[in-house]
């Protein structure tokens, strides 16, 4: 019997122990509860670099881009490129995704390039969902997850990936908030089981 295809959970705040590291181990933990392995992976591990706006992908035969010998953003775009189920745990810093998680979507300029040039591997991908669960310090915000939201969207269109529904949380900043409150613990721990529904894999929550 083959194993099921990890999930990719993305940890993608750059300060360890935080809150959205938290939630990505809540997330993991679902998943497994409902029968789907998880890839847990932190972003700034891979110590991504940001893109300089050099245009050398797009001149390249290959798209490759100048700074891919020097991170390891390119693995972390293969796991994005593999994974049937994706998740990304962000906080929000100034009404965004964190510095260093948004200098790592820009990095997919290349494969942007790619794509648009009807790349075979990219246009072949399967078609899959992924899931943004964002924490926010502030208690209130009508446009708070606006902006990470709408880059996400359009970041994963060259993966073939539908942004789903997102799960936001507000009024968490300390870095022990969401550990804290067992009341949002249990919403990322369902938000995950739920997912692997609504994708049609695992065993799904049990009942």
């Amino acid at each position: 019997m083959v194993p099921p295809a990890e999930a990719l959970v993305l940890a993608c705040g750059p300060r360890p122990g935080g809150n959205s590291d938290r939630m990505a181990e809540l997330l993991a933990q679902g998943l497994a509860e409902a029968g789907v392995p998880a890839r847990l992976l932190h972003l700034r591990d891979a110590g991504p670099l940001p893109c300089v706006g050099c245009q050398g992908c797009s001149r390249d035969a290959g798209y490759a881009c100048p700074l891919m010998d020097q991170d390891g953003a390119e693995e972390v775009f293969g796991r994005i490129k593999s994974a049937p189920l994706l998740f990304f745990a962000s906080p929000i810093y100034f009404y965004h995704l964190p510095g260093q998680f948004k200098g790592f979507i820009d990095r997919s300029q290349r494969h942007y390039e790619a794509w648009a040039a009807g790349d075979p591997a990219l246009r072949s991908l399967p078609p899959r969902t992924a899931h943004a669960c964002l924490v926010a310090g502030r208690p209130r915000g009508e446009k708070l997850f606006d902006g990470a939201l709408l880059t996400l969207k359009y970041f994963l269109r060259t993966f073939n990936v539908r942004l789903g529904e997102p799960l936001t949380l507000m009024g968490l900043d300390g870095p022990d908030d969401l550990c804290g409150d067992a009341g949002a613990c249990g919403q990322v721990l369902d938000f995950a089981r739920r997912a692997v529904v609504g994708a049609g894999l695992g065993a799904g929550p049990a009942a």
